[in-house]
């Protein structure tokens, strides 16, 4: 067997080499249609093409759908779960989403998680950066725009996240109301 020469270009893809790096990233990675395709796409990039026709990016993506290698709705719902239950809010969600490539239908799954969960997801976010109630004191006033300004940037909404950086630290609030 050749030993690696890093001086070496690499070999060109072909159409098995594709399908190869293509099963190992999805067997790896929990991904999006988007992502794989992106992924692919740059590999074609930096090592080329071997082959007469155009790289069989799109139908190998579609494939690895069909087969159930690669599923939006379920990356999208298992994604809001994990940020929501970080803390972050509907916002940041729908923003995360997209940069996955994921629109339409599926997202539309994916937001309605988010935001079923918003109010924990804040009070969440708030124990976590021990904001309002978690708070050890009550911040002064540029303390509490810096930690409405964060709350802001995890995607809560203006109101609830007021409400929450108003109160008192040990304070119970009934941020349903």
């Amino acid at each position: 067997m050749a030993r690696y020469d890093p001086n070496r270009p690499p070999r060109p893809l072909d159409a098995r080499a594709i399908e190869r790096l293509a099963l190992h990233y999805v067997g790896r990675y929990a991904t999006t249609r988007a992502k794989l395709a992106s992924y692919l796409t740059r590999k074609i990039a930096e090592r080329g093409w071997d082959g007469a026709a155009a790289a069989p990016i799109e139908a190998l993506v579609e494939r690895f759908a069909a087969l159930g290698y690669v599923n939006d709705r379920i990356f999208a719902e298992a994604r809001a779960a994990s940020l929501s239950r970080r803390g972050y809010g509907e916002r940041r969600v729908g923003e995360a989403l997209k940069a996955a490539g994921i629109d339409g239908e599926d997202a539309a799954a994916a937001r309605a998680i988010a935001k079923a969960g918003a109010h924990d997801a804040a009070m969440a976010f708030a124990r976590r950066k021990r904001i309002g109630p978690f708070a050890g004191e009550k911040p002064d006033r540029d303390g509490c725009r810096r930690l409405l300004a964060a709350m802001l940037r995890a995607g809560h909404p203006f109101e609830l996240s007021r409400r929450i950086v108003g109160a008192m630290p040990g304070e119970e609030i009934d941020i349903e109301s």
